[in-house]
């Protein structure tokens, strides 16, 4: 998983203080006839000569300090008809003071970092981040409007680095087919160079001073100046991949393996179209060795949103997550009429099996934004009919229910960035199902915009969604207004949302409910010159008010309160207030209009966390919450920490505890299905995740991530919804009392890669999984751990190969 680099410093570039520098600097780039090798060592001869750029300025902790002369930073940047190269060098006092944790690629860790961001098109709004760290570790990402980040994005691209008693060296190459530029004869690129010392207070330096004050990342850049006669070339990629895999589980059953194997192939392709637009597409995806899902007992009237690790899906999607219309894990997810498979069953009928997933055959995604700011993004997915088998069991004939038929999902994104890094936006998400199941259509326009100063910010959207159905079209709609003061110390947002009973953009998006009427008012006050014992501090207020909309009614309402501190040792620790008044739920009791009044209640938290480039670094988690009603209270404990061994080893644990102690919620139906019963209950869940890493060089390592996940489900007593909310004593409702949960879930995910050359990749992977939901509570914990080790298990291993191709590649060997 990519540490996203805006966790370090991005989010302090908005709270931070700085004494900035005037005006944008610039570098006057050289255009060499001599290739430098890249090996980290700075004495070849195309580097003489080149101008330097140096005199960063630290962004973090002490913002607008520049760096001392014997800890200096000295990068030199050049170019040629094909790529940029770039040579740096990071004094520091002695070899010891340099951070050098090795980990996988996109995963700095605990390692120092010098890198570049070049905005080729000087729209101050766009850029790309190529990242080394001083063991050799490649980061690269790309950049938008306020400095967000995709981190999930991949280059082709070359870099060595070397550490002496000098401090550290770093050499890149960056070819053109990463990049996209115009075919102007002159060119200016926006650039900006930072640096990393994470054992000097976790020191962040950029070349162009970063002022905080000010709205924006990308727009605060310095200039590369004197790029001549370079042309874009042709940028097409083929990643050919070959995997196998072996799944065993023991299902025991006629007509159902136990074990399954297979062989399979499949191929992306990244063409860029012109020198602004590319276009990804995959053929028959392999997302086999995926990070499984972190799965828990839901005991809420919504579903669980899962986070996307499908690498198609989450690099290069900042265009097409605009509006918060697409949630990715609806493309190959559950079949729609997942659970018609156990409708309508014969006498001696049963499901043999139904897939939880449907097929994914391709998908393509075409991205890219014109010169004149003009962001255009299309994707494009299929996924195939999925069909359940039902067995009779006497006679041991089968048949097909299907549950989703052939899907294809569209998106369609226009973006136009405008002055003063405001923007307009358009939308429109479908899917098309070939079958008697309905259609969805969601359309929207967003807006944000700035004025010249960056000061203030309005914003919003309005949007409309159509289910088509055979004999009837139901069309909703939702808006959003906001404003915000978003420059100096204190700053200030308020937002609305309506969303009427209709609006649902769940085939391709989510939300979790609709007819609502919300008001949400923030407040920051951030201190952020270094005092005695802090670098910054901030307090932040939230001011909460939710309504139902038709019938309107209250729902809801909330304040929380955070003190967050930076002390000068980096420990960092936040300090929470939290009081919700007595709401009326809506949704918990699974019924149409009954409502059920959630009680008020009061909580205080605190959080530590102690300075990350620390052999032994960690932190810890309380937040204590009571309630008005039954005497209630629940806790959240978390205690992780992570210790590195060397620069190869190092390892990890996260322990959450989470108690509720006479709680109330929904139970069951009563029999006639028409009625809810609820229940005081008690509910306990403990998360415990181990993680070990060696690394055994910059491009080779093997990860392991084990989790267990335990909830226990106790009903004491329970209870009748009245028509006006409350909980009563039961009466003579007829329902099953037998609903209580011991529910453990087990995951080990381990996987070896190896990136044998620039763009390829060797990986095997092994998983292994189990699942048991029980009557009989168990109350030890190592007794329920012990039980997912005995229950049956799904046991996968795969290997892929991945092979980069590049087509100027090609072409050189068909002319040699």
């Amino acid at each position: 998983m990519k540490l996203k680099i805006s966790l370090t410093f991005l989010l302090t570039l908005f709270i931070a203080a700085a004494f900035a520098q005037t005006g944008n600097r610039k570098y006057a780039a050289v255009k060499t006839s001599l290739v430098p090798k890249i090996d980290g060592v700075l004495d070849d001869e195309a580097w003489k000569n080149i101008p330097i750029a140096t005199d960063f300025v630290q962004l973090q902790p002490s913002a607008g300090v520049h760096e001392a002369h014997d800890e200096r930073t000295e990068v030199k940047i050049m170019y040629d008809d094909k790529a940029v190269y770039v040579a740096a060098r990071m004094y520091e006092k002695s070899m010891s003071a340099v951070a050098a944790e090795l980990s996988a690629r996109d995963s700095i860790a605990n390692a120092d970092i010098f890198g570049i961001f070049l905005d080729t098109y000087l729209d101050r709004i766009n850029a790309s981040g190529f990242i080394v760290s001083s063991s050799g570790v490649q980061f690269d990402a790309k950049y938008s409007q306020q400095g967000n980040e995709d981190p999930s994005w991949n280059a082709v691209w070359y870099s060595a680095t070397k550490i002496d008693s000098q401090g550290w060296t770093c050499e890149m190459r960056i070819p053109y087919s990463a990049l996209r530029f115009s075919e102007k004869d002159v060119q200016t690129w926006g650039m900006n160079l930072i640096r990393r010392r994470r054992f000097a207070n976790q020191q962040q330096l950029f070349w162009n001073d970063i002022d905080p004050k000010k709205n924006g990342f990308i727009n605060q850049e310095g200039e590369m100046t004197n790029i001549q006669k370079i042309h874009p070339p042709v940028r097409l990629g083929f990643y050919p991949y070959a995997s196998a895999f072996v799944n065993h589980y023991p299902y025991n059953t006629a007509g159902i393996k136990n074990t399954t194997s297979s062989i399979g192939g499949g191929m992306d392709i990244k063409y860029g179209i012109n020198a602004a637009f590319t276009l990804d597409l995959t053929l028959i995806p392999d997302f086999s060795q995926v990070q499984s899902d972190n799965r828990i007992l839901n005991l809420t009237p919504f579903e669980v949103k899962y986070a996307e690790n499908r690498p198609f899906f989450t690099e290069g999607t900042e265009l097409f997550n605009k509006g918060n219309l697409f949630y990715s894990r609806r493309i190959g997810g559950q079949p729609i009429d997942y659970n018609t498979a156990y409708n309508n069953l014969g006498k001696n009928e049963a499901v043999l099996s139904n897939p939880s997933e449907t097929k994914l055959y391709n998908a393509i995604k075409f991205s890219g934004r014109t010169a004149k700011g003009l962001g255009i993004g299309v994707f494009n997915a299929i996924t195939g009919t999925t069909n359940a088998v039902v067995q009779d069991t006497v006679t041991g004939n089968t048949r097909l229910v299907q549950t989703s038929p052939l899907a294809n999902y569209n998106i369609i994104v226009l973006d136009q960035n405008l002055k003063n890094n405001s923007s307009v936006t358009l939308i429109n998400t479908n899917v098309n199902r070939f079958g008697k199941d309905y259609n969805a259509d969601v359309s929207a326009f967003l807006f944000s915009l700035n004025n010249k100063k960056n000061s203030y910010n309005f914003s919003g959207f309005g949007k409309m969604s159509n289910l088509f159905y055979p004999d009837h079209t139901s069309t909703g709609y939702a808006y959003e207004l906001g404003a915000a003061k978003t420059l100096g110390n204190f700053t200030w947002t308020f937002k609305q949302d309506l969303v009427d009973s209709k609006f649902s953009p769940n085939d391709l998006g989510i939300l979790f409910n609709n007819n609502f009427l919300d008001h949400d008012l923030q407040f920051i006050y951030s201190n952020y010159h270094p005092k005695k014992y802090f670098t910054s501090w901030y307090i932040y207020t939230e001011l909460y008010y939710s309504r139902r909309y038709l019938p309107t009614a209250y729902q809801n309402f909330n304040y929380f309160n955070e003190l967050g501190l930076t002390f000068k040792n980096q420990l960092q620790a936040y300090l929470d207030l939290s009081i919700k008044a007595a709401g009326n739920d809506f949704y918990e009791p699974r019924v149409a209009n009954l409502m059920f009044i959630q009680p008020a209640s009061q909580g205080t938290g605190i959080t530590l966390r102690t300075n990350a480039a620390k052999r032994l670094s960690g932190g810890m988690q309380y937040f204590y919450r009571a309630f008005n009603t039954y005497g209630a209270y629940g806790y959240d404990a978390r205690l992780y920490y992570s210790y590195r061994v060397n620069n190869h080893f190092s390892f990890g644990q996260d322990v959450t505890y989470s108690p509720r102690v006479n709680n109330t919620g929904f139970a069951t139906l009563d029999s006639e299905g028409t009625n809810p019963i609820f229940a005081l209950r008690n509910v306990q869940t403990i998360q415990n995740i181990f993680k070990v890493k060696y690394t055994f060089t910059s491009t080779m390592g093997i990860t392991l991530r084990a989790r267990h996940y335990w909830s226990k489900l106790d009903n004491k007593q329970f209870l009748n919804l009245a028509s006006d909310g409350n909980l009563t004593e039961i009466g003579l409702a007829k329902f099953n009392h037998n609903v209580n949960q011991n529910y453990n879930i087990w995951n080990v995910d381990m996987l070896y890669s190896w990136v044998f050359s620039p763009g390829s990749e060797l990986s095997i992977s092994y998983k292994n999984s189990s699942l048991t939901n029980i009557l009989n509570l168990r109350n030890n914990y190592f007794s329920n751990l012990g039980d997912t080790f005995t229950a049956p298990s799904n046991n996968n291993f795969s290997v892929k190969v991945l092979y980069y191709i590049d087509y100027q590649d090609l072409r050189k060997r068909k002319h040699s």
